[in-house]
């Protein structure tokens, strides 16, 4: 299975700045094959990426996704968005349950969980992302931490239907947050929670559906450290932040991946 390589853009970048953005990643990536590449801007961008993305002819088509959606069909959701707006403007991915929309915005497991079926249902992608705060590493309670996040979030998520999510493993004491003296994890540090991740699926829904499951890594990856991250055995790409931001710096990591 290919690579993911997704950009989240989080609350940046305007509509002119976007397309520029894809305009110029597709000239550096063109010949890219080894790597699925998703864009998830913000939601003002979706339907003018959704056109520049059509109208471009490389080898490495890039894809289009969402940073959050509402679990609901339609209805009294001031400033919400649902799944079948986003497959309407073209987008393939969804962010579900990021750290920030846990600490920030308040979701809980039981609700990030409502998100991913109604994801599926709707023929979406899901980026779910899990990962242990700094408390849960230093007092030795991160496995139990991802463990619940894993059990809560995909509760009824059938054997066949596993493969179609990507888990985004993303310790958060790891994410820089433009932080430049911010400590990243390690190589070692990432596979161990992917592997971990790895095993517990295997636990849930057997070794072919959790082996099928692409695990990505999404605490700080950047160029200086895509390479050897994406060389350990269980880290099947990543969810990029502050590094997507610049077209030549999302490019090298994508280079990164080796087939």
């Amino acid at each position: 299975m290919k690579k993911l390589i997704a950009a989240n853009w989080k609350m940046n970048k305007t509509i002119k700045e976007s397309v520029s953005f894809v305009k110029e990643l597709n000239e550096l990536i063109k010949r890219e094959k080894n790597a699925e590449v998703v864009i998830c801007p913000p939601f003002t961008a979706l339907e003018a990426l959704s056109k520049e993305l059509k109208s471009q002819k490389s080898e490495n088509q890039i894809l289009l996704g969402a940073q959050n959606m509402h679990y609901e069909e339609n209805g009294a959701f001031t400033g919400e968005i649902s799944a079948a707006m986003l497959m309407e403007i073209g987008c393939e991915y969804v962010i579900l349950g990021h750290s920030e929309r846990r600490e920030i915005f308040c979701e809980h497991d039981a609700l990030i969980n409502r998100k991913v079926i109604t994801a599926l249902k709707h023929s979406l992608n899901p980026i779910l992302c899990v990962g242990e705060n700094l408390e849960q590493k230093k007092t030795g309670k991160a496995k139990e931490a991802i463990g619940n996040q894993l059990k809560n979030c995909l509760n009824g998520i059938s054997k066949n239907q596993i493969s179609k999510i990507s888990i985004a493993y993303e310790p958060v004491w790891a994410i820089s947050k433009g932080d430049p003296n911010h400590k990243a994890a390690t190589k070692e540090d990432a596979e161990n929670g992917h592997s971990f991740i790895r095993d517990f699926l295997i636990k849930m829904h057997g070794r072919d559906a959790a082996e099928s499951t692409r695990i990505i890594y999404g605490g700080s990856m950047k160029p200086e450290n895509a390479k050897e991250l994406l060389s350990m055995p269980n880290i099947n790409g990543g969810l990029v932040g502050n590094a997507s931001l610049s077209a030549k710096s999302f490019a090298e990591i994508i280079k990164s991946v080796i087939s």
